[in-house]
């Protein structure tokens, strides 16, 4: 019901009566203070006339004089607003029950209260006259006056009755009408008003009043333009609160009409009830502004809807999602048909607002659930729609698409028609590719066969065959890699894929792995033939077609792809430098090799290779006969690598110079270094055997002895126990026995623990157990291995012991093997390997700085894959979010972006909304959002957290359906992300509390 503004009518003058004493009486008292407190309270001064009444009242003992000035009394402080004037009044009826003045008291005091507008005291006393003591006169006033008494109490039963009273009096007719008139059109009793009003209508101070309340009827039973013509004649003589009523009327009316251009202006101008406008006036301006196609405006009032959920805001959800559309914007309209969907107030609008929804949400992505199960719910529910054909295409490629392939392996799975075989194999076969960005090759390899064998669509068939073969190559099963790679090459419909192009190179990987180098060289060359764009890939080949003809001692072939793989700058220049001085050496020429061994030192100051490049500069020099320059390589060696895998080797090859140019002295020096330094080594072991020959020429057979005692490897008479014991488990190996191998190697360590073949047979055992699955019985022996003298032995054990332990989520363990693979590794991938791994414990284990120091080192990593860097990257970005370190997560995140794939690429995405949000980029969130629905929406958690920060660059954008919208949604779909849900529902509250204050339809 609209709220009015009723007309107050101007107080009426009361005047009491004032009854005159007897004449006999006052001239036979002497009354001259009471004449003058009479005087007093009829001018008005009733706080000076209520003190004279009471001395008067002290001084008389005559029972008329004090019952008069009981009722002047009571009556002056009623006049004065005195707390105890009711209770005067009650002792004035009390005492004097027989006073004249008793009903009088009482209608005076209801007149009074009365003309104060204090209706309930006035009702309270008019309660108590005798009403067949009054006078017509008095009795009409008291009828009105008790009738409107009602009338404010809001009881209206009894206002009518004593309003009835007076209808056709002269002094009070008009007012009852018009209070009748008021009352009936409150009761929507429209029929009654207007006889009221119209009798009323003549009056002026009625007039301008009726045209408004005669508008609203009018409105109300649907008289539309008599309703405009009535209100914009009483617009220039209503008040401001009137006016806008007034304005409500008059749009509403044109909006009943369909006169939307003239609706408009009138609905704009309504204020709303105490401020506030509720979702039906939203509605009606926005679709007023829909119908002139002002979609902008129209989207403006319809957003303004908030927890709607009747027939007016389905009409509004569904309007505002085709405004929407209008624009382009989908992601927006995506939320309003799904709010106008949920809704069955109209079923046929229900179901186009699903229709609309279902297509959208193929066309850009949907975070709260899967495109395919909402295409298949829309066909479930409408299987006679109109679209039901298009809707069935567009499910098929929704399963691709969304990119959610476990859920629509469950669906396909579900519904095995023959048109979804096609798609199932698709599906199939990119959730493989999937399984290989997260590294789970042996998941992938599974998902490839079951793809080949539907064999629906040849091209997916090819490239399932050509990924069966990576993921076999990955897993090391060379062999099935090879197979796949060749039939991969060999199907007709392999030429079109993006795979084909590099066959050959994975067919030359597959080939050289085998150290099948001939097979091999020939397909690196076809691949060199074959695409010269691909320049790092080219690199590579050159690099494995110089390694396979250096096998087959093809040493000229050999260098002139070498240089062409350092031509090209490739990661693997220096190892292709070195190979190629390696040549020359084999081409006996010496003096060029020695030059480019040299070249290289310069050239590559820090690579993996110098200590290899040193000893083989040093060896060459020997060959020479070039002891000093030797010696002098040999020392530059083992200072710059004093704990290198070659450093015991350098010192071996000095006392072996030493010894052939018989500086003995100096070459038992060395030996008994390496035999300190490097015990158990193979070095050592030479070193001893060679300062045996020295002893035993110079005839000092006995201090050679001496010496020997001192060394805990080596046992004088049990060395040739030693070796048989040994060579007896080294020849079941070589045998392909394998137990009969670990057997004898435990033997051998049982009988020798520090024997001469200790190192080895450690390193051995460990390998066996390590490959048969073992991996528990290889640790102690890996340990043995990592706890002696660095060794040939040393690298590799230490990766062992790293993946052990990572696979075993045994940190503390992994970490010491990993730091000593760092530093001591000779491999550049063992390095990446070792820093890499660093990287993503130090973060597990909340060693935030740590994890960064890594992390970057990876990045540095020339040699490091990209699908490492991405994980680096993520390190850096994750470590910076957890240390409040925002700058520098918004860089690694944008640097990250990409390169990313899988959940590394939606992590990413998610961040680049977020930042994008802080910067004030609302629009540009959104967008990153959308992507993030779209293309990954298989990763439901940071989904979620993207809808909130949508949900935020929506209300960013003044549009607070989109936002409420977005929050409610996401507490209802997600609710196994408590701290997603929670955050929603105070970024909800937060703006239903703001946008409470202007719309009366929120509930907070």
């Amino acid at each position: 019901m609209r709220t009015f503004y009723r007309l107050f009518f101007l107080p009426f003058l009361l005047t009491f009566s004032i009854v005159s004493a007897q004449k006999s009486t006052l001239y036979t008292h002497d009354l001259k203070d009471f004449n003058t407190a009479l005087l007093l309270y009829n001018d008005q001064q009733y706080a000076a006339a209520k003190v004279i009444f009471e001395q008067v009242a002290k001084k008389t003992n005559q029972e008329e004089i004090l019952a008069d000035c009981a009722y002047y009394v009571a009556n002056c402080a009623i006049r004065t607003q005195q707390s105890n004037a009711d209770q005067l009044v009650e002792h004035f009826v009390a005492t004097y029950p027989t006073s004249t003045k008793r009903n009088q008291a009482y209608l005076e005091v209801a007149h009074f209260y009365f003309e104060k507008n204090n209706f309930p005291k006035a009702l309270f006393w008019f309660d108590k006259v005798e009403e067949s003591q009054l006078t017509q006169k008095e009795l009409d006033k008291f009828n009105f006056e008790k009738g409107y008494s009602y009338y404010n109490a809001r009881k209206k039963k009894e206002a009518i009755k004593y309003l009835n009273t007076v209808v056709n009096t002269p002094e009070y007719g008009a007012q009852a009408k018009y209070y009748l008139g008021f009352m009936a059109y409150e009761g929507d009793d429209y029929k009654a008003a207007t006889k009221y009003f119209d009798e009323v209508s003549g009056e002026e101070k009625y007039k301008e009043k009726l045209s408004y309340f005669q508008a609203d009827m009018n409105f109300k039973l649907g008289n539309f333009q008599k309703a405009i013509d009535l209100g914009l004649k009483a617009m220039g003589q209503s008040n401001e609160m009137e006016v806008s009523e007034l304005n409500k009327i008059i749009g509403e009316s044109y909006f009943n009409l369909k006169n939307y251009e003239k609706a408009i202006p009138y609905l704009s101008e309504y204020k709303g009830k105490k401020g506030k406008w509720s979702n039906t006036d939203f509605y009606q301006l926005g679709y007023a502004y829909y119908q002139q196609k002002q979609y902008e405006n129209a989207i403006a009032q319809f957003n303004k809807i908030i927890g709607g959920n009747d027939f007016v805001a389905q009409n509004a959800y569904y309007h505002l999602g085709e405004s929407y559309l209008d624009l382009g914007q989908k992601t927006q309209a995506l939320h309003a048909f799904k709010n106008a969907s949920e809704m069955d107030f109209n079923a046929e609008l229900q179901e186009d607002a699903r229709l609309n929804y279902a297509k959208l949400s193929y066309e850009i992505g949907n975070s709260y659930e899967s495109v395919p199960s909402i295409l298949m719910a829309f066909l479930e529910k409408y299987p006679r729609n109109a679209n039901v054909s298009e809707v069935e295409k567009l499910l098929i490629d929704s399963y691709i698409s969304s990119k959610n392939y476990k859920e629509a392996l469950v669906l396909l799975e579900r519904n095995k028609t023959a048109e979804n075989k096609v798609v199932y194999q698709k599906v199939l076969f990119y959730s493989g590719i999937e399984a290989v960005t997260a590294g789970d090759y042996t998941t992938a390899n599974k998902l490839f066969n079951r793809a080949i064998n539907e064999s629906k669509d040849p091209t997916i068939t090819a490239r399932a065959t050509f990924w069966k073969a990576e993921s076999d190559f990955v897993l090391e099963d060379y062999s099935s890699a090879l197979v796949s790679f060749k039939q991969f090459a060999s199907l007709p419909s392999a030429t079109t894929t993006s795979e084909f192009k590099n066959s050959n190179y994975n067919l030359g990987y597959a080939s050289f792995k085998l150290k099948e180098y001939e097979q091999a060289a020939t397909y690196f060359q076809k691949q060199i033939d074959d695409n010269k764009e691909d320049k790092k890939r080219l690199a590579d080949a050159y690099l494995r077609l110089a390694d396979c003809r250096f096998v087959g001692s093809k040493y000229w072939p050999a260098i002139d792809n070498y240089v062409k793989a350092i031509e090209l700058k490739s990661v693997d220049a220096d190892y292709a430098y070195f190979q190629k001085a390696i040549c020359y050496g084999f081409l006996a020429k010496n003096d060029k090799k020695i030059a480019e061994l040299t070249a290289f030192l310069d050239r590559f100051a820090t690579s993996i290779y110098r200590d290899d490049v040193l000893f083989e500069l040093g060896n060459t020099y020997v060959a020479d006969k070039k002891d000093e320059l030797a010696i002098k390589t040999y020392n530059q060696l083992i200072t710059e690598f004093p704990e290198g895998t070659l450093t015991s080797k350098a010192l071996l090859r000095q006392g072996l110079v030493y010894y052939n140019d018989d500086k003995n002295d100096l070459a038992l020096s060395k030996f008994k270094k390496i035999a300190a330094d490097f015990p158990k080594t193979p070095e050592a072991l030479e070193a001893v055997s060679s300062a045996r020959l020295i002893y035993v020429d110079s005839g000092k057979v006995n201090e050679y002895a001496t010496w020997v005692r001192t060394l805990s490897f080596v046992s004088v008479t049990d060395v040739e126990l030693d070796n048989d014991s040994y060579e007896a488990a080294e020849k079941q190996w070589q045998q392909g026995n394998t137990k009969q191998a670990i057997a004898g190697w435990n033997a051998y360590l049982t009988s020798f623990p520090n024997g001469i073949h200790a190192l080895k047979t450690n390193f051995q055992l460990a390998q066996a157990y390590y490959n048969d699955g073992a991996t528990g019985k290889s640790l102690s022996h890996f340990d043995y291995v990592v706890q002696q003298s660095r060794s040939e032995y040393t690298e590799q054990s230490l990766v062992r012991l790293a993946q052990i332990h990572l696979k075993d989520n045994r940190s503390e363990h992994a970490i010491p093997a990993l730091l000593r693979l760092e530093t001591e590794s000779d491999v550049a991938q063992n390095k990446i390997f070792a820093m890499a791994n660093l990287m993503k414990l130090y973060y597990e284990t909340k060693e935030y700085s740590k994890a960064v120091v890594y992390a970057e080192k990876v990045l540095a990593e020339p040699k490091t894959e990209e699908m490492v860097k991405s994980d680096a990257q993520i390190i850096v970005a994750r470590s910076a979010i957890q240390v409040g370190d925002e700058a520098k997560a918004k860089s690694s995140y944008a640097k990250l972006l990409p390169i990313a794939k899988g959940e590394l690429a939606a992590e990413a995405l998610y961040y680049d909304a977020y930042f994008k949000n802080k910067d004030g980029k609302f629009e540009a969130s959104n967008e990153a959002v959308q992507k993030l629905a779209k293309n990954y929406s298989s990763y439901r958690y940071l989904g979620a957290k993207g809808l909130v920060v949508m949900a935020s660059n929506f209300y960013g954008l003044k549009d607070s359906f989109q936002a409420t919208y977005i929050l409610e949604s996401v507490i209802k779909n997600f609710a196994e992300y408590k701290d997603v849900v929670a955050t929603a529902q105070s970024e909800l509250n937060k703006i239903k509390a703001e946008e409470a204050k202007t719309n009366s339809s929120i509930i907070k």
